[in-house]
């Protein structure tokens, strides 16, 4: 491949086989539910662009006012060489980054981290063209597991935009962020997106939007079953339910069964029973408050050093640094 280099610390197969293990353990589970990593083939990934432009669907321009204000101010703050992406995309927003970066004069490498192969590749390839010169070294990798974050080009900026960090349960979330504090050195840093707390009524309509594309979102997941795994759902059988947890400050994302139905999953020899009503959980996000967000970096090592939210105050920025020895 010209242009850039891709180190892959995934097996051929890991998609392959981590999808059946999810499954299996998911769907004979209760309360039933799969992680919101398989959101994501192609048509999930269509019909996620089209949700970020949707006009109950704030997060994403909320984010971006933050970065296009403050990416200059995080470029001279933190001098980064290298740029490194969790969960990359795109990395469209990214862009704003690498612009500042540059203008500072510090920038020389980007990092993409993500378990696609093929948004990897466009992602790099679109950059390598746009950004003559820039070492973009690629990384496909499950980051929840391990990062493999190449050595040198330090300091290093890691960013984990998105609110996807919102993904993960509690526990999931410290093993994350004390998983990837152990990566970072003197002189690193992290920015992290995190959507904030607000009107429950703004959180649902976010998540299910007036023109159904969330729904569709939601149900695609019954299609790369079907796919993936010869599987045999009807997803127009299940309705799309987003309810917001104010005890835990999230969103819940559920498929709810319309009808008393079994669906076999060939692949796996599975049958799976849905009773009328009953509903298979699809997606957890986690809204936060900054003292929330300022805790679990502490409890991780980090030190929060900025904080940035949109002039509405609808999403929040934050830029942490490792604890420096012998300090706290």
């Amino acid at each position: 491949m010209t242009g850039y280099r891709l180190t892959r610390l995934l097996p051929p197969d890991h998609l392959h086989h981590a999808l059946r293990a999810d499954v299996r353990d998911g769907l004979t589970g209760e309360p039933k539910r799969l992680p919101p990593k398989w959101f994501y083939d192609a048509r999930g990934s269509e019909l996620f662009e089209e949700i970020t432009r949707l006009p109950e669907y704030y997060p994403t321009r909320a984010e971006r006012e933050i970065l296009t204000t403050r990416a200059a101010d995080i470029a001279t703050t933190t001098r980064a060489r290298t740029l490194v992406e969790l969960g990359s995309g795109s990395s469209e927003k990214t862009r704003l980054l690498l612009d500042a970066l540059r203008a500072a004069g510090t920038l020389e490498r980007y990092v993409p981290v993500d378990v696609s192969e093929s948004a990897l590749e466009s992602a790099a390839t679109s950059l390598t063209a746009d950004y003559p010169g820039l070492d973009v070294a690629a990384v496909l990798s499950d980051f929840t597991q391990s990062l493999g974050l190449p050595d040198g080009g330090g300091p290093r900026l890691v960013v984990f935009l998105g609110g996807t960090l919102g993904n993960l349960l509690p526990a999931e979330r410290a093993a994350f962020l004390t998983g990837l504090r152990a990566q970072l050195l003197p002189g690193d840093w992290l920015l992290l997106g995190t959507d904030l707390v607000k009107d429950p009524a703004v959180l649902v309509a976010a998540y299910d939007d007036a023109a159904g594309v969330t729904a569709a979102f939601n149900r695609n997941l019954l299609s790369v079953l079907n796919r993936e795994l010869n599987a045999d759902f009807e997803p127009e059988q299940f309705d799309h339910v987003a309810l917001w947890d104010a005890e835990h400050e999230w969103i819940e994302m559920r498929l709810r069964s319309r009808r008393a139905q079994t669906v076999k999953i060939a692949d796996l020899g599975l049958p799976v029973h849905f009773e009328a009503g009953e509903e298979l959980h699809t997606e957890v996000s986690a809204k936060f408050r900054r003292e929330r967000v300022e805790r679990e970096l502490f409890a991780a090592g980090l030190r929060l050093a900025d904080w940035w939210t949109d002039d509405e105050g609808r999403f929040g920025l934050s830029l942490s640094r490792p604890f420096e020895d012998g300090s706290d």
